[in-house]
């Protein structure tokens, strides 16, 4: 059973930057593309970036190009999103899964931009 342990919850104001990490547990990792994804009250859950299984090509939603660079340590079945210059719009529980969010989403972790 595959389990996605989310962490890298912040309240952060305008401009500031947060790391999040999502370890994953259940799967062979290092065969499965990955990516983020962020649901905000009232949305729905929306794509924000994936990322290769060896982890050379990297893909990302309009709304975060330039600003979020996501990364994977295979070695520690993790997945990074590294989040700069975070704005209002942001705001959000963020979530990992495979690239086409087909399995088990886990309980996500919380970032809120606000001044």
């Amino acid at each position: 059973q595959v389990q996605f342990v989310e962490s890298g919850v912040g309240l952060v104001q305008p401009g500031s930057s947060l790391r999040l990490s999502c370890t994953t547990l259940g799967i062979p990792f290092g065969d499965y593309a990955m990516a983020w994804y962020r649901q905000a009250p009232r949305n729905q859950r929306e794509f924000v970036a994936s990322i290769s299984p060896g982890g050379s090509t990297t893909g990302y939603a309009d709304s975060v190009k330039g600003r979020f660079t996501i990364s994977r340590d295979n070695a520690k079945n993790t997945v990074y999103l590294q989040m700069n210059s975070l704005r209002p719009e942001d705001t959000a529980a963020y979530y990992c899964n495979d690239r086409y969010g087909l399995l088990e989403w886990g309980q996500g972790t919380q970032v809120t931009v606000s001044s």
